[in-house]
């Protein structure tokens, strides 16, 4: 380029050369003019030219020229032959990514930061009846009208998918991940859960109906085994000792039962939204008093930190368990001598409760999966507090239904931490009838 340019400058130099010899042989500036202003019309001509070559729609080759400005036209051509091959590879990766993504089985959307249809895949149109004739750039919630969904989209706290019917088929559940990117913008997944929310419900018909089934039979062998320990002499204390087990066993059995079915009626009924304003300071001071019954022999330190005036909205029975299988678990795995205490506060963020103990603690590895059914983190804690492995699970499904999440923090060796979060619309603002 820099010697196409010094030779277009030399070329200027011997134009303007030449005329000026020419018009001081002629003694007239005309000569001069006539070769600056032929230079001037030619450039523009070349100008012109480019401008022609530069807004057709179709690629031609370029005006053939000489000097600089054919080695302009060079220079120009081989830039946009970079673009045409860079445009090339884009659109390659774009038909890939879409065939990709057209493959899969779960829909794929995109909306944009206002919620208007930007694009889908294939299994879009199939799940969710997306027509691209006519629902591009429409609002996402003009097309399915679920008011949960409408919900979940405004709300945005897409922490948890959302499973609603499909606005296809009523009977095809569709499970909704929202991830958010860009400036405002979102990717919607939603996949087919049919046959594993069937399979869900299955399971929890077939342990209701069985925990259900197991409570006659369990009655009886308890009457029976009462009648046993009743009749049989003080002196055969083998006989007396297996009786003892065998009560002992079926008590564990029977809370087994209990808390089964409590779990499967969480789980299989709506949320209950009775408005009913929970007396939180006099429910935690009936707990601690039956947490000091519980095992008066290790000495524990309770300590409870509840305002008298503190209220909650509330089903009273469920927040009953969740506070007191926090509570329990606290007793059951603080040692003799530990100290627990129990908290109430509220901020701007809603309201808070916690047990915090320092007892043997929780390997931090474990805490994802605690509220698990039938989850341990040892095994040998099943022999030495006999519980069902439920409780937690039982809390998880409670604040669920409140609203509300649990956090747990915990240190082996050093205590745990168990905290509930209420969000601010559980508080009670004016007056509701109290449950005591």
């Amino acid at each position: 380029m820099k010697s196409s340019l010094a030779k277009e400058v030399n070329r200027i130099i011997v134009l303007i050369a030449l005329s000026l010899v020419a018009a001081l042989a002629v003694q007239n500036v005309w000569p001069l003019v006539v070769g600056l202003l032929g230079y001037i019309i030619w450039s523009t001509r070349q100008l012109f030219a480019l401008y022609t070559w530069l807004i057709r729609e179709e690629h031609t080759e370029p005006p053939d020229s000489v000097g600089l400005w054919g080695e302009f036209y060079t220079r120009l051509e081989h830039l946009f032959q970079q673009e045409r091959r860079a445009q090339e590879n884009l659109q390659g990766i774009i038909l890939r990514a879409q065939q990709s993504v057209n493959a899969l089985e779960d829909a794929v959307v995109l909306i944009d930061s206002h919620g208007y249809l930007e694009y889908w895949n294939h299994a879009a149109h199939r799940l969710m009846g997306l027509n691209e004739e006519k629902d591009l750039g429409q609002p996402l919630t003009n097309l399915i009208r679920h008011p949960r969904f409408t919900e979940y989209l405004s709300r945005g706290d897409f922490r948890e998918p959302l499973e609603i019917p499909g606005p296809v088929d009523d009977n095809r559940i569709l499970q909704f991940r929202i991830t958010e990117f860009g400036v405002g913008d979102q990717l919607i997944l939603a996949r087919d859960v049919t046959r594993l929310h069937h399979l869900e419900e299955m399971r929890k018909d077939f342990v209701a109906n069985v925990s259900h089934e197991l409570k006659t039979p369990l009655t009886v062998l308890k009457g029976y085994l009462e009648t046993l320990q009743d009749t049989v002499p003080e002196e055969q204390t083998r006989l007396r000792r297996a009786l003892s087990q065998m009560a002992n066993q079926s008590q564990r059995m029977e809370a087994l039962v209990h808390d089964l079915l409590l779990l499967s009626r969480l789980e299989s009924t709506n949320t209950d939204n009775t408005h009913q304003a929970v007396t939180v300071h006099g429910m935690l001071k009936r707990m601690r008093e039956s947490a000091l019954a519980l095992a008066p022999d290790k000495h524990h330190e309770i300590v409870l930190e509840v305002p008298e005036t503190a209220r909650l909205v509330a089903n009273p029975a469920e927040l009953e368990s969740a506070f007191g299988n926090l509570i329990t678990n606290a007793v059951k795995y603080t040692p003799e001598g530990g100290h627990i205490l129990i908290r109430w506060w509220q901020d701007d963020k809603g309201a808070h409760f916690s047990v915090s103990d320092d007892g043997i603690g929780i390997d931090p590895k474990h805490i994802p999966r605690l509220t698990e059914r039938f989850y341990r983190p040892d095994n040998s804690r099943v022999t030495q507090t006999g519980g069902t492995g439920l409780g937690l699970a039982i809390v998880k499904h409670v604040l669920i239904r409140h609203g509300a999440r649990l956090e747990i923090r915990s240190e082996l060796g050093k205590g745990s931490v168990f905290t509930c979060h209420f969000p601010q619309e559980r508080l009670v603002s004016k007056p509701t009838a109290l449950a005591q």
